[in-house]
């Protein structure tokens, strides 16, 4: 067993549209490389920095976040036709594997669909698109035109 632990530059378009790792930032890596009877294990985890922008407000944010990665090389390639899952498989290739695929499959995955600046985030006030956040107690009074014909029942104006 090997370990490896190492600050690696982060390759270009590691992410969706809404969210992504930090471009110009580093993936700290922390991993072990075992000897098993099929290949290579690699195991540990990944952290990296995200950017981002709010599925609710639009604020632009960023967060930190540890992945955990595990992957088996195999030694040797089966014979062609034999396995169905064989392009899902990884493989040692000249005495070397390549880690980016792996590591951008565990992080890009593990990435949120809809991602948010913080968990209570209000979002923007659908009549005006004021962000709720930076206006407490922020609302609209809505009538409905089909009442407005009952509103001077009552006396009042409002």
């Amino acid at each position: 067993m090997r370990t490896f632990n190492e600050r690696i530059p982060v390759p270009e378009d590691f992410g969706t549209p809404l969210i992504k790792v930090t471009p110009g930032t580093d993936l700290d890596l922390e991993l072990r490389f075992e000897a098993v009877h099929e290949g290579i294990l690699v195991s540990g985890s990944v952290l990296v920095e995200l950017t981002g922008e709010c599925s609710r407000c639009l604020a632009n944010f960023t967060e930190d976040l540890e992945v955990d990665v595990q992957e088996l090389f195999f030694y040797e390639q089966p014979p062609a036709g034999l396995d169905e899952d064989e392009d899902t498989q990884r493989w040692v290739e000249h005495d070397s594997i390549d880690l980016e695929p792996v590591l951008r499959d565990a992080v890009v995955t593990a990435l949120p669909f809809q991602p948010v600046c913080r968990e209570d985030c209000e979002g923007l006030c659908s009549e005006c698109g004021i962000r709720l956040a930076d206006e407490p107690g922020h609302h609209h009074e809505i009538l409905d035109p089909r009442w407005s014909a009952l509103q001077g029942l009552t006396g009042e104006e409002d």
